[in-house]
């Protein structure tokens, strides 16, 4: 958490390791964390502050800017409200149970849906049991050129078991990863990076076989998320079929530039801690702001942060639109933006 100056700063400003929310421990550090805040000192306070005061107050402002903070965009309410259908509808389900997976553009929210949706729910079986020690989410990201026993690793990674060794075969880490999920009673498991998962492949194909064995055999949703799914090969043949048969598809996008994308701009200028800053200057560009990225969120939140942290470091303390142009944000959004194709041909 990001906190105000008095109370030191956040953890990766006093040396404390951050683990990814791909083991246990970085995941339940990920859903126990409160929002950023931090309180601005008053105009008095700051300008007396000394070099040496004023450079630790600093500090702690790009901190809190640097952490990106989660916007509840109709995305994000969308993945949440069928994922809480789909594991409500699968609590009971014998058979094949249905599964969720949202697919879109580069920058435009999956992952952060993805980990709202498990953050949510485990946040709603804490609040039913307090005292519980089950492990309701299980978060992993598909390995690339993946194989099952790397898929299966990446389970044993999350769970903490003890290191693999290559005596372990397939069959073995997968039934151990099976059993310690059914005991934990976990039901809700995530998946980042399917598309990565080609079934035109030979790879793709063992892999997609050791994701339906793993649904199979345990009792719980299984939600995913990918760069274009529909056109990464995940649907092609039987196999591919089965998928599609089983699970909801949801798509993310480049916002249109309407009321929510306005809302979305002035969310994300609430959070600005500048000292200069005049309330509403960004959200007034909101239209130059959707040309700069192109509706994608990703870049949007991108552009904003750093423009800010930007400010505090050349001293103005204040967004601009002049400033904002000197920004570069991802390749793809700066080539639409500026008139090129994204191998830096001029665009007809």
């Amino acid at each position: 958490m990001v906190s105000s100056a008095a109370a030191g700063g956040p953890a990766f400003a006093t040396g404390e390791r951050i683990e990814p929310p791909t083991t246990l421990a970085g995941w339940r550090r990920f859903v126990e964390k409160d929002p950023a805040t931090f309180k601005l000192a008053n105009p008095q306070r700051w300008e007396a502050m000394s070099d040496r005061k004023r450079d630790f107050y600093d500090e702690r402002r790009i901190d809190y800017h640097s952490e990106l903070q989660v916007v509840r965009t109709s995305t994000v309410q969308e993945v949440a409200h069928q994922g809480q259908l789909l594991t409500l509808l699968n609590r009971r389900e014998h058979g094949a149970r249905r599964g969720l997976i949202v697919s879109g553009e580069r920058t435009t929210g999956k992952t952060t849906a993805l980990r709202q949706l498990g953050r949510l729910h485990e946040l709603r079986i804490r609040q039913r049991n307090p005292r519980g020690r089950r492990i309701p989410v299980v978060y992993v990201t598909a390995p690339p050129k993946g194989s099952p026993r790397k898929l299966a690793i990446e389970f044993a990674r999350f769970l903490g078991l003890p290191v693999i060794s290559p005596r372990h075969n397939t069959v073995d880490i997968t039934s151990t990863v099976c059993q310690v999920l059914i005991e934990a009673r976990t039901d809700l498991v995530l998946v980042d990076g399917i598309h990565l998962m080609n079934l035109a492949t030979t790879a793709g194909e063992e892999l997609s076989d050791h994701l339906k064995y793993f649904t199979e055999h345990h009792p719980a949703t299984f939600a995913y998320a990918g760069i274009d799914v529909e056109h990464s090969g995940l649907f092609t043949g039987i196999r591919g079929g089965q998928i599609a048969g089983r699970c909801v598809l949801l798509r993310t996008g480049p916002f249109s530039k309407n009321s929510e994308w306005e809302g979305l701009v002035a969310q994300m200028e609430a959070t600005l801690r500048l000292h200069h800053h005049k309330p509403g200057t960004v959200t007034r560009l909101h239209d130059y702001l959707h040309q700069r990225t192109g509706g994608m969120i990703g870049s949007l939140s991108h552009l904003i942060r750093a423009a800010a942290i930007s400010s505090i470091l050349d001293g103005s303390d204040r967004i601009t639109r002049r400033q904002m142009d000197s920004i570069r944000v991802d390749h793809a959004s700066e080539s639409v933006f500026r008139g090129e194709a994204p191998d830096g041909e001029a665009t007809n």
